[in-house]
């Protein structure tokens, strides 16, 4: 069985689900950094598009019940590997120890120019 997650206000580019949730896992779709109250792409650079992603990821998390400290897992996606530190110090802000286990992998493009995308899993 398949549930679909998405919290008030989720906008998708695409035809997915924020979430979907499977025995007792939380599979979140990868979120770019899109600022949901206007719609548009935060642009201030690596540090807040990271957390904007977080912001997003989280309110997927809270509308299953959820909260960080669910997570197990988490894949970043940058286009810049330049940018790796920056994005660090804003990741660090969202998790505590144990950490969840991470992947960062650099990549040509995003959607919609975003510089970072970050997906997550979670245990129900």
């Amino acid at each position: 069985m398949r549930e679909a997650i998405s919290p008030p206000g989720a906008a998708s580019v695409g035809p997915y689900s924020p979430a979907i949730a499977s025995q007792g896992v939380l599979y979140c779709s990868g979120q770019t950094p899109i600022d949901p109250a206007t719609g548009s792409l935060v642009d201030s650079g690596v540090g807040d598009q990271t957390r904007q992603c977080f912001a997003n990821l989280f309110a997927v998390l809270a509308a299953a019940g959820l909260d960080g400290s669910a997570v197990v897992s988490v894949g970043v996606f940058l286009t810049d590997m330049s940018d790796f530190s920056e994005m660090n110090v804003a990741y660090a802000e969202h998790f505590t120890e144990p950490y969840p286990a991470r992947t960062t992998i650099g990549v040509a493009a995003l959607p919609l120019g975003a510089s970072v995308e970050i997906q997550l899993t979670a245990q129900m």
